[in-house]
């Protein structure tokens, strides 16, 4: 062995012991024998030693229940466990009951050599397993450092949205023209779109990806909110499964979706006209668990030859943001009102 070891030696047979603590010795090893498990249990649990051997026939308390015992203890060292040269099923008990290696017992110096070269190896192995430990622990330390940050640029992003939606709805209210102030509204319920992202991300355990269900469910009722009144009553429902989008592509929808359900709300239905909006979210109707699909409809007046209703921003924004999904919005024209699809992939 390359350092040496306090090593506990555990045999009934006071010859074997006698010539391991001897051998041993000689080679800079500090050996402490036990004739018994019992004795050999009440040192390791008393006293701290790199290693340990057991032989297997002692009366008593035998190798297999010492072996056990000791793996109980805190922090128990590695054991090396000893059997006779024809007891193969033996020492494949000892090692599923989580013996390091196994060492076949014979006279003379090759035992002691077999038995140095198993404790060492057992220590490689030993350090090789605390090495991995400890780098796991510090990538599990790492990864939660980097979540927390990344928690809180979502957080700050989140109150600086929200602080730039504060000032769009403080110049809207100085604004006398209509149109204006309509297109602020419009930039207001666009950057609430994004918000709610990052919202979503510093308040959940998961920084990467954003549950659709909850991010719809907000969007639309913020929609509703701001789009509905008493004298043009707007319904949104929506359906969606809980599937999960990367940060980016969540977005993406979440703009998408705003703009169809504010066109739909704006121009599907007349004037003092009640109206409902339905959006739909989920897996493509052929199941694959890579693509999903999204759906707008409402039962109103339509699309017109040229395609859907507005100030053509809003198609230009949802063009842009399905192209960023590598997919595009379809009308159905045979629909009554105006139905849009979007097919992209999770």
């Amino acid at each position: 062995m390359k350092s040496p070891r306090r090593i506990l030696y555990i045999d009934d047979d006071a010859g074997t012991r006698r010539l391991v603590q001897k051998l041993l010795g000689r080679r800079g090893h500090d050996v402490v024998t036990a004739e018994g498990g019992a004795e050999g249990l009440d040192l390791a649990t008393k006293d701290r030693f790199d290693l340990i051997a057991v032989d297997h026939y002692m009366p008593g308390m035998d190798g297999l229940a010492t072996l056990n015992a000791i793996n109980k203890l805190p922090a128990p060292p590695p054991v090396i466990y000893v059997t006779g040269s024809e007891e193969s099923s033996v020492a494949v008990a000892a090692l599923k009951a989580g013996a390091a290696d196994y060492v076949v017992k014979s006279v003379g110096d090759d035992f002691v050599d077999l038995l140095e070269r198993a404790f060492q190896h057992a220590l490689d192995r030993e350090q090789m397993r605390k090495g991995k430990e400890e780098a796991e622990q510090k990538l599990v330390a790492a990864n939660e450092r980097l979540a927390a940050l990344l928690r809180e640029v979502n957080h700050r992003v989140a109150n600086s949205l929200q602080m730039v939606t504060t000032m769009v709805m403080m110049q809207s209210r100085v604004l006398t023209d209509p149109a204006a102030k309509a297109a602020l509204a419009d930039t207001e319920r666009r950057i609430q779109a994004i918000a709610q992202v990052h919202r979503r991300l510093y308040t959940s355990g998961d920084v990467e990806s954003v549950a659709m269900d909850e991010y719809l469910n907000a969007i639309v009722e913020e929609l509703e909110a701001t789009l509905s009144s008493p004298i043009n009553p707007r319904t949104i429902l929506l359906n969606a499964e809980p599937l999960k989008l990367k940060t980016d592509k969540a977005v993406s929808l979440g703009v998408i979706v705003t703009e169809l359900v504010t066109n739909a709300c704006k121009y599907a239905y007349g004037e003092g006209e009640p109206g409902e909006i339905r959006v739909r979210f989920g897996q493509a109707s052929a199941p694959r668990p890579d693509r999903f699909m999204l759906e707008v409809e409402d039962d109103g007046c339509g699309l017109t030859d040229d395609g859907p209703r507005g100030t053509g921003l809003g198609t230009r924004l949802i063009a842009a943001m399905a192209q960023s999904l590598e997919s595009a919005v379809e009308y159905d024209r045979a629909y009554r009102g105006c139905r849009a699809v979007l097919v992209g992939s999770v």
